[in-house]
């Protein structure tokens, strides 16, 4: 337990402080919460409690986390705490709230040993300071499909069942699994959130229909039909293929769907759905996004997990201006797999941890943070081969929101 100069104390949370918890997150995410919700959330993040901050018995800020294993390049996993439910009452901006919580928060999350701790982001422009890089990057994409026609060399797998969800959970099981297991950037799902999503609260659907679902064997999409001014639109709540003649396969049947106007889905950089049609342009971009960010925990754990594409010999200085867990390290790679180590040798690179978290997972590239003067490189070889070395040959992506 601490308590700040000005009377704020930052504690862990007992049982009956979440009623308190529960009323600050409604005000913060102006969503009011059952008691059904919050039970789900309490089993989600049981690993730890969540850690508070209080006004004399006020609770007026909190964060938790959820135990998660996560992929990276290369297909190992490693440990994560993924960050959840972050807030600070309106009443009480600007008092140090929030670093008081991520101090307590992170020195627990180091304790735990997890090389890494995720997070999605509410507003871009908080949590750089803390260490955290955006890691996975999407594209929410528009087609109206009674024009898209499929390509003249596009396959037709065929394959594709219509089912009832909650019927067929299985299929969507087994395929997450799998898909899961080889895409970097995507969680370990429990059953807890399967629970969640076989459910379909009508109050979590957003506007829309209860969930159709395609099965594949290799690959499953669940979607829901809502009202746009322009017609009928299907939304794509999740689409997850591990192999090319599910997703082409899934996609046809979702642009055959006659009575819908418009598909709306979310697609990773290189997904070749544009390539499929005759008409790329109709996979039309409406906003891009990031979606996981990182925040390296153990640099020589993490960087020893994941895999590279080409060998490398250099020693990089990581700054980490929140809780100083930077330092200088020789990174070697050979035939993939890495060694690292702490050194103090003169550094081949210079850059923040932030900017190490977004180019873990292989999302983005060393070579755009150069350009903007966020990573320094010793000559343009230095910088070309950690830039390379540093790639994935599969798009990061996160699994699953929390």
């Amino acid at each position: 337990m601490m308590t700040s100069d000005d009377g704020i104390t930052i504690r862990a949370a007992t049982e009956q402080d979440w009623p308190k918890i529960t009323v600050l997150n409604e005000i913060c995410f102006l969503t009011p919460q059952t008691a059904e919700f919050t039970a789900h959330w309490k089993q989600l993040v049981s690993g730890e409690p969540p850690i508070i901050a209080l006004d004399g018995d006020e609770v007026v800020g909190a964060t938790m986390d959820i135990p998660m294993t996560v992929t990276v390049p290369g297909g190992g996993s490693v440990a994560a705490a993924g960050i959840t439910a972050v807030t600070v009452a309106p009443t009480h901006r600007r008092r140090g709230i929030l670093r008081a919580l991520y101090t307590e928060h992170h020195a627990r999350i180091r304790e735990s040993g997890a090389p890494l701790s995720i997070l999605t982001a509410s507003e871009g422009g908080i949590y750089g300071r803390f260490g955290y890089g955006p890691a996975t990057v999407e594209a929410t994409v528009s087609i109206d499909r009674r024009f898209a026609t499929p390509h003249r060399n596009a396959p037709d797998p065929g394959g594709v069942r219509m089912v009832h969800p909650a019927e067929a959970r299985p299929a969507f099981t087994d395929v997450y699994d799998r898909w899961q297991a080889m895409t970097p950037g995507a969680q370990v799902r429990p059953a807890i959130v399967w629970n969640r999503i076989f459910a379909d609260r009508e109050s979590e659907r957003g506007g829309g229909t209860a969930h159709f679902g395609l099965v594949h064997p290799d690959g499953y999409v669940l979607y829901r039909r809502v009202s746009g001014d322009s017609g009928s639109v299907a939304r794509v709540e999740e689409i997850r293929t591990v192999g090319a003649a599910a997703h082409a396969a899934l996609w046809r049947a979702l642009l055959g769907l006659d009575l819908v106007r418009r598909v709306e889905a979310n697609l990773t950089p290189e997904d070749p759905l544009p390539y499929l049609l005759s008409d790329g342009r109709l996979v039309r971009t409406t906003s891009r996004h990031d979606e996981l960010w990182v925040r390296i925990m153990e640099v020589p754990a993490a960087l020893e997990a994941r895999t590279y594409r080409r060998d490398l010999d250099v020693v990089v200085q990581v700054d980490d201006g929140f809780l100083d867990a930077g330092g200088r390290f020789a990174l070697t790679v050979r035939d993939g797999k890495a060694v690292c180590t702490r050194t103090d040798a003169t550094p081949h690179l210079v850059l923040d941890l932030d900017v190490l978290g977004s180019l873990y997972l292989g999302a983005h590239r060393a070579r755009t943070f150069a350009a903007a003067n966020r990573l320094w490189a010793a000559d343009a070889d230095t910088l070309d081969r950690f830039d390379s070395a540093f790639g994935s040959d599969r798009d990061a992506q996160m699994g699953w929101a929390f």
